[in-house]
C-alpha cells in the first residue's frame, strides 16, 4: 500500500478488510512481536489447504476494526512448532492476545455479529490460562 493510500485507510476502508491485513507470524518471531503489541491482537492459526481459515481471515479484520489493533496469521503448515506449543489440531483457531499476553481463545459462530459480540465479552472478561 502506497503512503497516500495508507493515509485514506479508516475503519471502512476495504483495504482493512482485505486478507492482507493480517501480518504472517513464524517461528522465530511469534512471541517477540506478539510481545511488542499493545491493546487487543488477534491471532489466526489457519492452513492453506483450509478453506473455513480462508472464510475467518476475511471476517476477523471486518469484524473486530474497532476492537482489535493488529491482526496476525500463523500457518500451522509452516510453524509446526508453534502450533504444538499451543496443541493446535483444529483450524481455524483464533487467538485474542491483550497487551502481548495471550488472553482467550475465540470460538462462536463465522459471522461479523457473533465474532464481533464473542470477543467484546472474552476481553472484558478476565484473561484465561494460556493454553
Amino acid at each position: 500500500m502506497s503512503a497516500s493510500q495508507e493515509q485514506n485507510c479508516d475503519s471502512t476502508s476495504p483495504a482493512l478488510f482485505a486478507p492482507d491485513a493480517f501480518s504472517r507470524l513464524g517461528e522465530g518471531e511469534f512471541q517477540r512481536r506478539l510481545a511488542a503489541s499493545a491493546g487487543a491482537a488477534v491471532v489466526l492459526f489457519s492452513a492453506p489447504h483450509c478453506g473455513a481459515c480462508r472464510a475467518w481471515k476475511r471476517l476477523l479484520p471486518q469484524a473486530l476494526a474497532d476492537l482489535a489493533t493488529a491482526f496476525y496469521e500463523v500457518d500451522v503448515s509452516e510453524a509446526t512448532g508453534v502450533a504444538r506449543y499451543f496443541g493446535i489440531f483444529h483450524l481455524p483457531t483464533v487467538y485474542l492476545y491483550r497487551d502481548g499476553r495471550f488472553h482467550a481463545e475465540l470460538q462462536c459462530e463465522a459471522r461479523p455479529e457473533a465474532i464481533r459480540q464473542a470477543a467484546g465479552q472474552l476481553l472484558a472478561a478476565p484473561a484465561q490460562d494460556e493454553p
